[in-house]
């Protein structure tokens, strides 16, 4: 097909598609003239996967391109992990964390594998920093289970990438996992309260309607 017809095909406009190949986000289509080119469906589908990544993801096209990167090299999963969830996490200030946030955290990880200079230790000890900044009182209770919850989704994500056939196929459910399961899964938190606070609150009162 043409870029017209990906163009159509996609939803995506060709500017936003030049862009793309410009960036080196998509691969070059094959020339069939100085200023024509044919794309395929492998063409379309990175297409839905970059907006996927920058729309749905909010990644910018620098961190787009290091994880699509990640995906086409011969990278271990483990290291591709690391690239998605870099790209995926806020970046924070570490030398504003406190040490004892950080303890915290650890208590909460317990005897997990985790990098100590891992993204993910250090956003969970800023946003417990700021939660406990806040005034918010929280038992441990709350924090553990917000650890198990956490650890629940990992194992479904590790399951969804061993369900896959092939590297390529294994790299590139990391990255979607990553990036749009954070997405996924705070929309699911969010119908989730909505559905817990109406079933404790509002049951009661059949005009009450549903939180939105």
């Amino acid at each position: 097909m043409r870029m017209a017809q990906l163009s159509e095909e996609s939803s995506i406009s060709v500017a936003t598609i030049k862009l793309y190949l410009r960036e080196g986000l998509l691969p070059p289509g094959t020339r069939t003239s100085p200023n024509q080119a044919q794309y395929g469906l492998p063409h379309l589908r990175r297409l839905k996967l970059i907006q996927a990544l920058v729309k749905l993801g909010r990644l910018s096209l620098a961190a787009a391109s290091d994880v699509l990167d990640a995906i086409d090299s011969d990278r271990p999963l483990i290291e591709t992990f690391g690239v998605a969830q870099r790209a995926a996490t806020r970046v924070v200030d570490r030398a504003s964390i406190r040490d004892a946030a950080l303890e915290r955290v650890d208590s909460l990880l317990g005897d997990w594998h985790v990098d100590p200079d891992g993204c993910g230790r250090y956003d969970a000890a800023a946003a417990l920093a700021a939660l406990q900044d806040s005034g918010l009182s929280a038992t441990e209770d709350w924090y553990r289970r917000y650890a198990d919850a956490a650890l629940a989704v990992a194992e479904a994500d590790l399951d969804l990438v061993d369900a896959q056939e092939g590297r390529s196929a294994k790299a590139e459910t990391v990255v979607v996992g990553t990036v749009l399961g954070d997405a996924l899964f705070a929309g699911l938190r969010r119908a989730a309260q909505q559905h817990v606070s109406y079933t404790r609150y509002a049951a009661g009162d059949a005009e009450s309607p549903p939180a939105r």
